[in-house]
């Protein structure tokens, strides 16, 4: 995974995040819905643990520096049953987050996923796997900017 990659996806998705602060009309209000704090809390444990999957993969020493990572990510860069374990169970925890969302996002983000999923374990090319992440941490960038409602529109909302 290249420096230029890294960069380019950061600057990116901090510029989607931001758009929220700047422009009034995100979220979308009409599309969007509210994301409780036990939502929050799924989606931060399930992003949580993407971002270590993958930082098992392409950052071992950096995350080899948790500890008691070191099994985990021998297990996790084998793409073996573990691995698979950890990245379903990390991608349901951002589903379960995101389940107030609209059923076509939830169904985009759940492609993005899946997509990610299939191009990590087919045995496929390392440029085909990296666009697959580019492209959900784009989609989940722009949910977060785009649709999804503070806990406190929630209270307003009675959801």
């Amino acid at each position: 995974m290249s420096t230029g990659y890294l960069v380019s996806l950061a600057l990116i998705v901090a510029a989607m995040l931001g758009a929220r602060w700047l422009f009034p009309f995100l979220p979308v209000r009409r599309l969007a819905s509210p994301m409780t704090a036990a939502d929050a809390v799924l989606a931060a444990v399930g992003m949580a643990g993407l971002v270590f999957h993958c930082g098992a993969m392409f950052f071992r020493s950096v995350v080899a520096a948790l500890p008691g990572a070191g099994a985990v990510i021998d297990e996790i860069d084998a793409l073996g049953t573990t691995s698979i374990i950890w990245y379903v169970g990390a991608a349901v925890l951002v589903l379960l987050a995101l389940r107030h969302q609209h059923p076509i996002t939830l169904g985009v983000v759940a492609l993005a996923l899946v997509a990610v999923g299939v191009t990590m374990y087919d045995g496929g090319s390392l440029q085909t796997h990296l666009a697959a992440i580019f492209i959900l941490v784009l989609i989940l960038a722009g949910v977060a900017a785009m649709l999804v409602l503070p806990s406190r529109a929630v209270r307003a909302r009675g959801v």
